[in-house]
């Protein structure tokens, strides 16, 4: 999502008041959190706090392996998540919010709520 140019607040005139608004903050946002699973992977790890793959892959059901590695490998670059590897046979990795992570759980929070309130299936 790309928006330049000038943006004018609801209801405001577009000729004589004129405000501009800062939409890259709010872009850069929405760039790290965009993508069908990244809000999913977010809210589970919020809720377990340490998942491995596997885990990871049961809690949202219907993604599949390729789709899984990559949200998880652009939160990882994004810095929201952290990916701790385990020198052993099988293989251990493990995943987790990072701090930065963990600033975006308010905004989860808020969005729960908001399904909660406004879900068309009580109490989901």
């Amino acid at each position: 999502m790309h928006l330049k140019g000038r943006y004018y607040l609801k209801g405001e005139s577009r000729v004589g008041n004129q405000e501009e608004v800062n939409v890259a903050p709010f872009s850069y946002a929405i760039s790290l959190i965009h993508g069908k699973w990244k809000m999913h992977i977010l809210f589970w790890l919020w809720k377990r706090e340490i998942l491995r793959y596997g885990e990871l892959k049961r809690a949202l059901g219907n993604i599949t392996h390729k789709m899984l590695s990559s949200q998880l490998k652009e939160l990882e670059a994004d810095n929201l998540l952290v990916r701790t590897e385990y020198p052993q046979v099988p293989p251990k990795v493990e995943y987790a919010l990072s701090p930065k992570g963990l600033t975006l759980m308010p905004v989860l929070e808020i969005l729960c709520t908001w399904g909660k309130g406004h879900s068309a299936v009580p109490n989901e």
